[in-house]
Parts: structure tokens; C-alpha cells; sequence
């Protein structure tokens, strides 16, 4: 999947317009590398086009922040200047794309840093 074809279903889903979604995933993706190991934020920007690859990259810290996903929806609607409700129904949707972009192997390992919430809410996403 390439980063358009990313954009265009995180908008499909979610009833943004692309900008928006991009906006939302670029934000999604920052925010989320702020939980990973920089081994798993790298193994996941191996598999992502470079363009969402980048939004990792320039997540990825040496020191792994720990919040759960009530404080990433947070973090993203401040970010993305989206109401909460919109920013919580995007940051599951971008993992329910994520799921489909990368390996599952590759998902698995993203889903066992994150953690159960995280989990929970891509599974709550379809």
C-alpha cells in the first residue's frame, strides 16, 4: 500500500477529507513511535513508504514514553486541531490501516509495544 492509497482509505473511513487524513496519520504515526523501541520503530519504517516512514522517524526518542491510548487521541487532537470523538475514531482507524499495510508479524510486534488498549482499539476499528 502506498502512502496515497494509505491517505485515501484512513479519509474513506473516517469521512475526512485526504488532507485531513494525511494530517491525522502523520500525527497518529509520531505519536505512536513516541511508545516504541527505536528497533521497532525502525523494523516498522522498513515496511511503511517513505513518506509514513518519516512520520516515525520523527517520533522515535531514546526514551520510550509510556500512555495509553486515551493520551494519544489527546495528543492527536492537539496536533491536528480535530474534536476528540474525530481524533479517537481516526488514531483507530490508522492502526486498522496499519494492519493491512504491514506484515502481520510486523503488526504483532507494533501491537505488543503499544499495548492491550492499543490493541483493543485497532480491533474496535474493523
Amino acid at each position: 500500500m502506498d502512502e496515497q492509497e494509505f491517505f485515501r482509505t484512513v479519509a474513506e473511513r473516517t469521512g475526512l477529507s485526504r488532507q485531513e487524513a494525511a494530517d491525522l496519520t502523520w500525527a497518529t504515526l509520531e505519536t505512536l513511535a513516541h511508545r516504541l523501541s527505536p528497533g521497532e520503530a525502525r523494523d516498522l519504517t522498513i515496511e511503511l513508504p517513505r513518506g509514513l516512514a518519516e512520520a516515525v522517524r520523527r517520533g522515535t526518542t531514546d526514551r520510550i514514553e509510556r500512555f495509553g491510548h486515551h493520551d494519544s487521541v489527546r495528543r492527536v487532537a492537539e496536533r491536528t486541531m480535530l474534536k476528540e470523538d474525530e481524533a479517537d475514531r481516526g488514531v483507530r482507524t490508522v492502526l486498522a490501516v496499519l494492519r493491512q499495510a504491514i506484515s502481520e508479524k510486523e503488526f504483532n510486534d507494533l501491537m505488543s509495544q503499544l499495548g492491550t488498549d492499543f490493541s483493543r482499539a485497532a480491533e474496535s476499528a474493523g
